[in-house]
């Protein structure tokens, strides 16, 4: 029973809920296009669920095994680093859920598209190989992107662009305009919650040569950068609220603001590093809370 827990924790199910408010976004769209799907929904939520647990997986592993999860990091202790379990069953745990992701992201495909639009089939094939490995080259090798700074790039695609506009197309077969604006919002938010982590680790990392964008721009820097992309997601999500206003209730989403607009004051008060791991947590549930309002707010 506590090996078990131990693999839960390994999980880290608290960032589950920000993986898929892009899915709960494009649902809303399709469902106000006439065009949702109950299959499609659930096994898209499901694989990207196994997207996000395959890579917090390959990030225990990857930077367990390069040492850079050590005393000197704030937030949660990572399994390899405690030895509560080993880099060889970390190793074996992947590979499984990387079989687990391929499965879903085929039966997803195939549900969503068949042999009827093949174009479609092929390029999100391709989309779902290029995620498992997003997801495993964050930190693992020696080229782990999450190590050269490109981290917040991959998550704004993944999270964002791909998460909203790709789970819309696997119910309308085609792309809307009306889902560019949230897609761009989810993956800068997203990306606010990587530069979060980041920042929190800035010194570790450093240490470890971990050299992701906050380590490259520094702290002061990073809470600039912190506060336009959130920023700029308030702005381009209200600007969405507006281009496609029918009635009030569209702009139920304005709500999550209020703890955005406090989250940045604190940022930029911020002087105790480990002092940003509770934002963490508070920046991924309004993103969460966010993507729902606008998505039933568009309904309404």
């Amino acid at each position: 029973m506590k090996k078990i827990s131990i693999w839960i924790s390994t999980m880290r199910l608290r960032t589950l809920p920000l993986s898929i408010s892009g899915i709960i976004l494009a649902s809303c769209f399709a469902a106000y296009n006439g065009c949702f799907d109950w299959l499609i929904c659930v096994l898209a939520i499901l694989t990207t669920l196994s997207f996000q647990i395959l890579s917090n997986l390959a990030n225990d592993y990857g930077d367990g095994i390069k040492g850079t999860d050590n005393n000197d990091r704030i937030g949660p202790e990572r399994a390899i680093q405690t030895g509560k379990i080993s880099p060889e069953d970390m190793f074996n745990a992947i590979k499984i859920n990387v079989l687990i992701s391929i499965g879903l992201a085929f039966y997803l495909i195939f549900t969503a598209f068949g042999v009827k639009h093949f174009f479609l089939t092929f390029t999100f094939f391709l989309l779902g190989i290029a995620s498992v490995a997003a997801a495993i080259k964050y930190t693992v090798g020696n080229n782990a992107y999450g190590y050269k700074g490109l981290g917040d790039i991959y998550v704004f695609v993944f999270f964002g662009l791909v998460s909203v506009i790709g789970c819309y197309v696997l119910y309308a077969k085609t792309i809307d305009h009306v889902v560019f604006l949230p897609a761009i919002t989810i993956g800068l938010l997203s990306a606010a919650v990587l530069n979060l982590n980041n920042m929190r680790d800035i010194e570790s990392d450093k240490k470890s040569n971990k050299i992701t964008l906050a380590v490259r721009m520094g702290i002061e820097n990073s809470k600039k950068y912190h506060v336009i992309i959130i920023s700029l997601a308030i702005v381009l999500s209200g600007l969405f609220g507006i281009l496609y206003f029918t009635s009030l209730y569209n702009l139920i989403f304005v709500i999550a603001y209020i703890p955005l607009i406090i989250h940045i004051k604190k940022v930029l008060k911020n002087t105790e590093p480990k002092l940003l791991d509770p934002e963490l947590k508070k920046v991924a549930l309004t993103t969460v809370a966010l993507a729902v309002l606008m998505g039933v707010g568009h309904l309404l």
